[in-house]
Formats: C-alpha cells, structure tokens, sequence
C-alpha cells in the first residue's frame, strides 16, 4: 500500500520555534504550510498506513526569473542542481511531522527515507509514502 502527495508551490523547511518573553511559538509560516499538506492529504482521501514505512520525497525549485536560457535548459535537464535553502533535513520534517497523526498513527513508523532537490518549471514538492514489508 502506498500514498502519493503533490504539494504545489515552493519548497518550504520547518522553521525553528522562537522564543519570546511570551513564550514559544512557532512560525506562522511553518504552521501554514503543515495545515496545507494536511488539508491536501484529507482532501486526497489518501490512506492511513501502519507499519513500517518509507518516505520519499522530491522537491523542486522554482528557476530564478534571471535565469539565462543555456543555465534553465542545464536546471531543467538536472545538470545544475539547486544548492539552497532549505536544508533536506529540514524540507523532510516538516512534511512528516505535518502528517503525523494523518498519514500514519507516528512518525516513528518511518524507517527509511530519501530526499531529492531538482529544478522545474511549476515548484512543488511530491511525496511518496510506502507500506514496507517486514
């Protein structure tokens, strides 16, 4: 069994929480972008999986407006890869951690995962959650 998730627009990372003389909080932007993985996943009626699970995702880029025609055609082929924020580390928990309790009953039933960075010409970013043997 597997779930299959597009994500459009830019990639985002999870955002450090900060810390205030309120309090701590995380940002808005983070919170934002976790309801909308959310949202789409219901939205999907993708299923809910147990077990041990694997997770893959690929993230792609918007190519930058000023981009020359010989460079997007290099992006667009993979031969130039974007080398910017934000982190894979940070990309992967903020999808996991937006469908904890949603895709699958805890994040600790990921046992493998992998992440890609890649340019294209509509940003997005495509997950791929598989029910592993075992």
């Amino acid at each position: 069994m597997r779930a299959f998730l597009t994500i459009p627009g830019k990639p985002l990372g999870k955002q450090r929480p900060r810390v205030t003389k309120w309090g701590t909080y995380t940002p808005k932007q983070t919170i934002n972008y976790e309801t909308l993985v959310q949202q789409l996943y219901i939205t999907n009626k993708l299923p809910k999986l147990e077990g041990y699970l694997e997770v893959k995702i690929k993230a792609y880029y918007p190519i930058p407006k000023s981009t020359s025609k010989k460079n997007k055609e290099k992006m667009l082929k993979g031969e130039l890869l974007p080398d910017k924020k934000p982190d894979l580390d940070n990309i992967m928990k903020i999808i996991c951690d937006a469908l904890n309790g949603i895709a699958y009953d805890d994040d600790k039933q990921i046992i493998r995962g992998s992440i890609n960075k890649a340019y294209a010409e509509d940003p997005k970013v495509e997950v791929d959650i598989l029910k592993m043997e075992g």
